[in-house]
């Protein structure tokens, strides 16, 4: 059976249907609720490597700190916004899916079908 991993809000409506997905495939991943388990910086690195995106790709701006921070100015650096994130796991976009396949922020959910190993049972 294949390893595949959700970094996941339970209040998110694209990260329930993207976890449905993964389950419809006939896989149980593992659940990282990553408001209660956050991702270190290092994860976070890896996960940004692994899916060819910059820093500001994984930023979530709404029902965050993004504008009280004023993280959209230029100033900040992928190390600043990094820990920003690690400060504030809500300004983490979801879902990230990391399956034997490749690594992907799942907006829309639908795209989580793109890396799992089985789509559908």
């Amino acid at each position: 059976m294949s390893k595949i991993t959700i970094y996941h809000n339970p209040a998110c409506g694209t990260s329930r249907n993207t976890l449905a997905l993964i389950r419809d495939s006939g896989v149980e991943p593992e659940v990282i609720e990553y408001l209660k388990t956050p991702p270190g910086k290092a994860k976070l690195q890896e996960l940004l490597k692994a899916m060819g995106i910059g820093v500001r790709a994984l930023l979530r701006e709404k029902g965050t700190p993004y504008a009280e921070l004023s993280l959209a100015d230029p100033k900040w650096t992928d190390d600043e916004l990094l820990d920003f994130m690690v400060e504030h796991p809500i300004l983490m976009n979801r879902p990230v899916v990391v399956t034997p396949l490749g690594t992907k922020l799942c907006r829309p959910s639908e795209a989580v079908l793109d890396i799992l190993p089985e789509p559908q049972v």
